[in-house]
């Protein structure tokens, strides 16, 4: 019987702290992983989004090209199908998608590294609903963080400084239909996520799989009302893999299944562009010494990152 991968209600984090806290890094130790109930944002909310996200989806393919940034890296506004490929694939993604980021001044620091966002005029409501989840989403990132924290021994609010500023990312996802079969590509090949912890809301279909320590794909395919919640590379090198960045991939449906098209949303919430990743001392024993003699910043591993996906 392969293990499952923990869901756990977010109220505990205020009624059962420490309880809470204890699973919660124990899941995410195990698998870097967790699914994650209990959050408080709305189904309607949720569904509004998707609406605007697969009205978009569905526009033509010249008026969504309009809205491709060339030379940004896939950073803001729309990314076609064929592009992004998995660090090591030889075959790319079968996904097209948007990038929403962090409204910020033009006058902020980090506007060089942080473009203005681009809305599309043909879809009434996109910008309140897209926004709007993408608030949603890195308050309660915020939270988990949080947990993540307290649970290695540091302040509750350790991450609040160094990611108000975040350069997070929201990703709505179209997996067009698959029309052939015996094709070698896959929805999402296998890859690890490149911020602090991704957070996936609704995915409308199944194919999401983690590979175990084992070395097993599982399965994880949430209720409606959960989402799950990943550990991403950042964070694996800051905690010096305490907590593990774990390969996952969307797999293509059997039969007739693979007919339907499918969305998701992931929101990758990064930290600040300068936050310096440097492997925490609190991680570093004598059974785990530190892993990365050099620090880096943020901004600077990002970078290196896209280029490994094809997206710069």
């Amino acid at each position: 019987m392969t293990a499952r991968i923990p869901t756990l209600d977010i109220r505990r984090f205020d009624t059962d702290r420490e309880a809470f806290v204890a699973e919660l890094g124990a899941a995410y130790r195990e698998w870097g992983f967790a699914g994650i109930n209990g959050h408080g944002i709305a189904q309607s909310q949720i569904d509004g989004a998707y609406d605007v996200f697969k009205a978009f989806f569905a526009l033509p393919e010249d008026v969504k090209k309009q809205y491709h940034v060339p030379g940004g890296g896939g950073a803001r506004g729309y990314t076609a199908f064929g592009v992004e490929t998995a660090k090591g694939a030889q075959h790319f993604d079968l996904k097209e998608f948007w990038h929403i980021g962090r409204e910020i001044p033009d006058d902020s620091t980090y506007r060089e590294v942080m473009p203005p966002n681009l809305w599309p005029t043909e879809v009434p409501g996109f910008r309140e609903h897209g926004y709007g989840l993408y608030q949603t989403l890195d308050a309660l990132g915020s939270k988990v963080l949080s947990a993540l924290a307290l649970h290695i021994g540091l302040p509750e609010d350790y991450f609040v400084d160094k990611t108000d500023f975040g350069n997070s990312i929201l990703r709505p996802i179209h997996y067009p239909p698959i029309t052939a079969d015996d094709i070698p590509n896959e929805r999402a090949g296998a890859h690890e996520d490149i911020n602090l912890i991704t957070l996936l809301v609704g995915a409308s279909a199944a194919g999401l799989e983690v590979k175990s320590k084992q070395g097993e794909w599982v399965p994880f395919t949430s209720d409606a009302d959960t989402i799950v919640v990943n550990i991403g590379d950042m964070l694996q090198r800051l905690t010096n893999h305490v907590y593990p960045s774990t390969t996952h991939r969307v797999t293509n449906p059997p039969g007739e299944q693979a007919r339907k098209p499918r969305y998701s949303v992931p929101f990758f919430l990064h930290p600040n562009p300068d936050f310096v990743i440097d492997v925490l001392p609190s991680t570093v024993t004598a059974d785990n010494p530190s892993r990365y003699p050099d620090a880096i910043t943020a901004q600077g591993y990002l970078e290196e990152r896209l280029r490994e996906i094809k997206l710069k």
